[in-house]
């Protein structure tokens, strides 16, 4: 008896240790498995997303090198008889040299828009950060409720309000909108309390400092990555806005390049030879845009990484 007794716990630890040597295995098995597949999911989707993205420009690349005759009779990704100086010459000779003229509006129009906008929006989130005032849950409650208001909802009311001072098919009516983003301010008071300590802004009113010496003296430098971060931010939405100056304008003169283009291609329906001028210059608009992330990355860059530092 009592060999079989010691014999049945033998087979029992035989038979249990058998299936957790096989499911070892399997488990570590598995975990590659599901990490490869995340993976590859991941990476597949930040794959199309970037296509999405490039693709276009691309595009827009290999068909302002071509005339006419090569934008229909050649592939989407193949390059032309490199007919690009061509159709620049084409672009800026037209009209008087008038796509000039809406490219020097889209440069006034976003530069003023991202300088004075961008410091009016640094200017409110740093208060909003930094100060104790009545009723400042609901004036930033307010303004959060601004950054869920599409753009386009708001082009009416302000036609409407230009309307009544006076202010249409005036460049004024074009800079005075984009003078305050409500998702500019948010950005804003995020990047105040990531970047300015608070102990450093007291130690500055005990120096004697005034609150609007100590924002521009200290804070302000401070803040330089998260101002132009929305610099950048708005100069890019300001130069990309449509609605606004086409309702807002009548004066083709006063036309940024969106709007301009937009009348371009109005004119490539009866007149197909307006369709590469409408290429070339929808590709000559963007290198302003180009040009502007490349040359202020370093701190944009920064700026973005403010919420993972703090």
């Amino acid at each position: 008896m009592t060999a079989t007794l010691n014999a049945r716990p033998a087979r029992a630890e035989a038979g249990s240790g058998a299936p957790a040597a096989a499911t070892g295995p399997a488990r570590r098995g598995r975990r590659p498995q599901r990490a490869l597949g995340s993976t590859i999911g991941v990476n597949g989707i930040l794959v199309l997303g970037a296509a999405y993205m490039v693709l276009p420009i691309l595009w827009l690349v290999f068909a302002a090198t071509k005339d006419t005759k090569d934008l229909y009779g050649t592939g989407a990704f193949s390059f032309g008889d490199f007919s690009l100086w061509s159709n620049i010459v084409d672009v800026v000779t037209e009209g008087d040299g008038i796509f000039l003229r809406w490219m020097a509006n889209s440069v006034m129009y976003a530069g003023v828009g991202a300088i004075i906008g961008g410091l009016i929006s640094v200017m409110a989130g740093y208060a909003f950060d930094k100060f104790e005032f009545r009723g400042k849950g609901a004036l930033f409650g307010a303004v959060l409720v601004g950054v869920l208001i599409p753009n386009t909802a708001t082009v009416l009311p302000l036609y409407l309000l230009g309307a009544a001072v006076g202010l249409t098919n005036t460049v004024w009516a074009v800079i005075i909108p984009v003078l305050c983003n409500p998702f500019s301010v948010y950005l804003a008071r995020v990047f105040s309390a990531g970047y300015v300590p608070d102990e450093t802004l007291e130690a500055a009113r005990v120096d004697g400092a005034s609150p609007l010496r100590t924002f521009f003296s200290v804070g302000l430098p401070m803040l330089a990555p998260g101002f132009v971060t929305i610099a950048l931010f708005q100069f890019v939405g300001i130069w990309n806005n449509f609605m606004l100056p086409l309702v807002m304008l009548q004066n083709r003169d006063l036309f940024p390049v969106s709007v301009g283009m937009s009348l371009w291609q109005g004119y490539a329906v009866p007149q197909p030879e307006f369709t590469p001028m409408v290429i070339t210059g929808s590709f000559l608009s963007i290198i302003p845009l180009v040009v502007a992330f490349i040359l202020l990355q370093r701190f944009w860059r920064a700026g973005l990484s403010a919420g993972s530092i703090k």
